[in-house]
This record gives C-alpha cells, sequence and structure tokens, in this order.
C-alpha cells in the first residue's frame, strides 16, 4: 500500500484517526471507571461521579464479596456449566450444521425453514418451563445447558462456513475409505478452526452469562451459577446492613459493590478472549459471507 504524502491525505489521515481514537476512548472509558470505582473508597465515590484512577485505594467492595465461600461454589458451578455447555452445543451444532452444508441430504430446506423459524417465533417462557418440567430437568444442571444447546445463528454460521470447504478433499478422502465421521472429525473440524473458536466464544459467553434458566429452574440454592449469587450480593449490599461482614470498617457503597460485581463477572470471559481473537473476525466474517 502506497502510503499518500500530499497535504490532503495527511490531513485527511490525521482526521481519520482522531475519529477512531475518539470513537475507542468513549468505548473503553466506562470500562476504565468500573474498574476504578470497585477500588475506590466510599468517600471518593460519593464525591467524585466519574472516577478513572482512585486517590485512595480500597478493597472493601471486595472483601465483601469474597466474604463467604459460597462465592468460589458459584463459580465452580459457572465455570463447570460453562465449559460442559460449551463442548456439548459445539459438538451438536458442529454435526447438524455438517449435515445440513450437505446438498444430497433429504429435507435439507425444511429442516433449514425449520431453524430460521426458530429465530423469529418461539413457544415462549411458559411452554419451555413447561417441557422442562415434564423432562425432569428441574433442579438440575441440565436445564442450564440443554434449552439452550443449540443457537440458530450459531448453527447458520458453521453451515455457511462448512459450505466453502471444497468437496474435492471429502471426495478425495471417501476413495482412500474414510467414513463420513471420519472425514467430519478428521477433515472437517481441523480445517474449520477459526469459525469453531468464534462460536465456541459466543457459547461460553451464553453460558457463562446464564441467569433467568437458573432462576426458573434451580430451586437450591448450592447449585447457583456466579451471576444469580452476585445478583444476590447486590441486593443484600443495596438494602441490608452488612458492616460486621467487612471487620467492622466502613461498609463500602452500593455503587461500589455493583462495579465490583461487574468486574468478577466480566473478569474470566476477558481473560478467555485473547486466546481466541485471532480466530473470532476470521471466523465470523467466513462462515456469514455465502448462504
Amino acid at each position: 500500500m502506497v502510503e499518500d504524502r500530499t497535504l490532503g491525505g495527511r490531513i485527511f489521515s490525521v482526521f481519520n484517526y482522531s475519529i477512531l481514537f475518539a470513537f475507542a476512548l468513549v468505548s473503553f472509558l466506562p470500562f476504565i471507571h468500573v474498574l476504578a470505582g470497585s477500588f475506590t473508597t466510599s468517600a471518593e465515590l460519593a464525591v467524585n461521579k466519574f472516577v478513572i484512577v482512585p486517590k485512595i485505594w480500597s478493597l472493601d467492595a471486595y472483601r465483601f464479596i469474597f466474604s463467604t465461600n459460597t462465592i468460589f461454589k458459584a463459580m465452580s458451578v459457572s465455570v463447570l456449566v460453562t465449559l460442559i455447555g460449551t463442548l456439548f452445543s459445539m459438538l451438536i451444532s458442529s454435526m447438524m450444521a455438517y449435515g445440513l452444508s450437505r446438498k444430497d441430504l433429504d429435507g435439507r430446506k425444511a429442516i433449514m425453514f425449520s431453524v430460521v423459524f426458530t429465530m423469529l417465533f418461539n413457544g415462549g417462557l411458559i411452554p419451555t418451563f413447561l417441557v422442562v418440567k415434564e423432562l425432569n430437568l428441574i433442579d438440575s444442571y441440565a436445564a442450564l445447558i440443554l434449552p439452550i444447546a443449540i443457537s440458530a445463528f450459531n448453527l447458520i454460521i458453521l453451515k455457511n462456513f462448512f459450505q466453502n470447504i471444497p468437496e474435492g478433499l471429502e471426495e478425495s478422502a471417501k476413495i482412500d475409505g474414510c467414513t463420513d465421521f471420519g472425514i467430519f472429525f478428521r477433515i472437517v473440524l481441523p480445517l474449520s478452526m477459526p469459525v469453531l473458536a468464534t462460536i465456541s466464544l459466543f457459547y461460553a459467553v451464553t453460558y457463562w452469562n446464564t441467569y433467568l434458566n437458573a432462576i426458573l429452574y434451580l430451586d437450591s440454592s448450592d447449585k447457583w451459577p456466579i451471576q444469580v449469587l452476585l445478583r444476590q450480593i447486590v441486593v443484600l449490599a443495596s438494602g441490608i446492613e452488612y458492616g460486621s461482614s467487612l471487620d467492622g470498617e466502613v461498609p463500602p457503597p452500593d455503587q461500589t459493590v455493583k462495579m465490583a460485581v461487574i468486574v468478577v463477572a466480566t473478569l474470566p470471559i476477558m481473560i478467555v478472549y485473547p486466546f481466541l481473537q485471532k480466530h473470532f473476525a476470521k471466523g465470523a466474517l467466513l462462515g456469514s459471507i455465502k448462504g
């Protein structure tokens, strides 16, 4: 690419970079504010509504959140549900998407219509709850996985990606005696790592943020995922005296606890994202360019 050395080109570049930097700053500042606010003191947050760098650092909000071992139990539940749910969803979604990507599949259009139809209409909250109840999934971790095991949007992206794989590779494998499952696991999946990483991240975020299903289907509080427990912590910090849980120190304000909750809830996914980031844009693009 030849760099534009003209005066007009330089002015345009400066203007363009300035606009992009402004947008990036506007998007990034709220995250900095939440992180800084979770480490600030009650007095400073009350005086300064927008904090970037705390003048006095405090861990009161985190002491309150981690004052009980229950949060570690909830964290382990969320990690378990996220790992198992993501693996299960990726397995059945990729297998179904691969089948639908084959043009010789009987009833392919009817099945695809059924998949797309669910993106526009669904049974609703009460019918879904009744189905889960009849399947005896109430108060089980399966209730957090099975109702959302397949996303129609993710399925379509996977299907479109699989359609772009040259048919010659599969035909060569069949000539060598490879079965359909062998072609899928030994050829198709290794060639699909960008889109698989992208969809895995989509599913992982969905399972990690599970809240409504946990409220609806789980009766035992010891099975709550981290999102439900953190919501209870926010409610507790908002309306109940809790100074005793902080060794007699001044209790953190409501807003500080909320900011600390946001940090705790989003940090695990933010840690995972850099490992998948190099595949993210490429996978989403390649899976959406062809129907």
